[in-house]
């Protein structure tokens, strides 16, 4: 009966010991899911928050979006209003810091509306991400959606760019910043309720649904960074 009892006592230690170290290597991986994240907004006057308060731009709004959702998460905000892709891709290296995990690229809406040729657009971007690739740093190509304000070859040349690179680099892609003004619009809201004056950069109320629309986009990257 002793030798039973300490045969059955052995194996209660060794499941426990066992138990243990599960625990521990399970706390170990929680620990490192949940290092904290820095992720560089790299964009123009629609990311740097024109013409708005300091807390209602983008980057502060999705910030307090992410932080109310418990991701530990530091965005920062490399807006320049007036930037164009050439503009983005010179200050990309510096940008693109150590400390930085991931980047939203988001550029393009000035080159648009200068009439930029959209096969310079597209090796601007591409040099981006190829930056981003050399610095191991996870992307979101954010996109815009041209009109046909320069003929139909130039409306589509310049959309494709972003779906085209981003299954050319492996990124994920947001394929149009005001994706989040689709269905205010679509049940009747006008576009001017949710832009400011210029027409051309949203408001208070319009960068809140961008941000609902981005936001679940930004938690995919940082998911990414941490598989």
């Amino acid at each position: 009966m002793a030798k039973l009892f300490r045969s059955l006592l052995s194996k209660a230690y060794g499941a426990a010991a066992l138990f243990g170290k599960a625990a521990l290597l399970a706390s170990a991986v929680g620990t490192a899911a949940a290092e904290p994240v820095t992720i560089a907004a790299l964009g123009d006057s629609l990311t740097a928050g024109y013409g708005l308060p300091q807390d209602d731009g983008l980057v502060p709004r999705l910030q307090a979006w992410l932080d109310a959702r418990g991701h530990d998460v530091t965005l920062i905000n490399a807006g320049v209003s007036g930037d164009t892709t050439a503009g983005g891709l010179a200050r990309a290296s510096w940008t693109l810091t150590p400390e930085v995990d991931a980047m939203i690229l988001a550029l393009g809406g000035n080159d648009f509306l200068r009439g930029i040729d959209p096969a310079v657009s597209r090796a601007n971007l591409a040099g981006i991400l190829d930056v981003a690739a050399a610095q191991d740093v996870e992307v979101l190509l954010v996109g815009i959606v041209a009109s046909g304000n320069y003929g139909a070859d130039y409306r589509d040349a310049f959309n494709a760019m972003y779906p085209e690179l981003a299954a050319e680099y492996g990124t994920l892609l947001d394929r149009d910043f005001f994706n989040g003004f689709r269905d205010p619009v679509e049940a009747g809201t006008p576009v001017a309720d949710l832009m400011q004056r210029d027409g051309i950069h949203p408001n208070a109320r319009g960068v809140a649904l961008i941000v609902d629309t981005i936001g679940p986009q930004v938690v995919a990257l940082i998911t990414r960074l941490r598989e």
